[in-house]
């Protein structure tokens, strides 16, 4: 800052000049005639700067023991005691995801109370869930199978992972847009849930990739979202257990429309590039 600089230079002007020795010359009669010698003036005394206050260390938040009969976190059951995300109809961008390394206990805060645990797998996908809040060394993170609330992880016990891409699903506009370091690289008019059975609405992330069956899906697999239908009864028996997902649909008369039991529809073509491009963890946005 200009003004910090002047001051800075201004004391150290001042701090030289009063220590510069002043050159006296000795009289004749003196011994040493005609030759100069230094006479040490004192240095003005200078006030002490006041210590600045140093901010108190925030405490070590030690993760309380996880008994062992919690839940793990699965594919079909919902966990239970977790908070809601605190911006669930946030656009900004998730860099950072971690991987768990082992089974972790998943807390309702940091040093708050284990709820349930992350495995390093869920039905065989290997798991990267993204942080969206950092406290004291500690990672909020979105969980699968509930939406729109996470848990916290301890500092240790899981690998970082970058995550340079972003998935926008417009509800209104039924368009999908695909971002990377914040460029757009594509957008696409798709299909999403009907008001019935509406594509689940805040964050969400992917899990992995599954096979799909079925000449309407064009042989493509299916991207596996986190997010699980918000009305479960609304669905037929076969689907309750199901992730909502972002699929290929070869009838193209549903692009455009609120059709869907929950899950995005797109071209067969998008879907090739998804496949290529999105990895787990991306963090998909649902607005409207």
């Amino acid at each position: 800052m200009p003004s910090a600089r002047k001051a800075a230079t201004a004391g150290l002007l001042l701090l030289a000049l009063a220590a510069t020795p002043a050159l006296a010359q000795l009289t004749d009669d003196e011994p040493g005639a005609g030759v100069f010698a230094a006479r040490q003036i004192p240095a003005a005394q200078q006030p002490k700067p006041k210590p600045k206050p140093q901010p108190h260390p925030q405490p070590r938040l030690v993760p309380k023991a996880a008994p062992r009969n919690l839940p793990i976190v699965n594919y079909w059951d919902e966990p239970q005691g977790f908070q809601p995300d605190k911006t669930p109809r946030s656009t900004i961008p998730v860099r950072d995801g971690l991987h768990p390394e082992r089974r972790l206990a998943v807390y309702d805060a940091p040093g708050g109370v284990p709820r349930a645990f992350l495995d390093p797998t869920i039905s065989g996908l290997p798991v990267t869930v993204p942080i969206v809040e950092r406290r004291q060394g500690w990672a909020a993170v979105l969980l699968p199978s509930v939406n729109r609330r996470v848990g916290w992880l301890p500092p240790h016990g899981w690998k970082p992972r970058t995550l340079p891409d972003q998935l926008i699903v417009d509800l209104s506009e039924r368009r999908l847009t695909w971002r990377r370091g914040g460029r757009e690289h594509g957008a696409w008019t798709v299909a999403v849930g009907s008001s019935r059975t509406p594509t689940p609405l805040g964050r969400t992330f992917v899990m992995g990739r599954t096979i799909t069956h079925g000449h309407a899906y064009a042989g493509l697999d299916a991207i596996v979202l986190g997010a699980v239908p918000d009305d479960r009864d609304a669905l037929s028996a076969s689907l309750r257990n199901g992730h909502t997902a972002i699929h290929a649909w070869r009838d193209e008369s549903a692009f455009g429309r609120s059709v869907s039991n929950g899950c995005v529809r797109m071209p067969p073509k998008v879907q090739r590039t998804l496949l290529g491009h999105i990895g787990p963890g991306t963090v998909v946005h649902v607005v409207e």
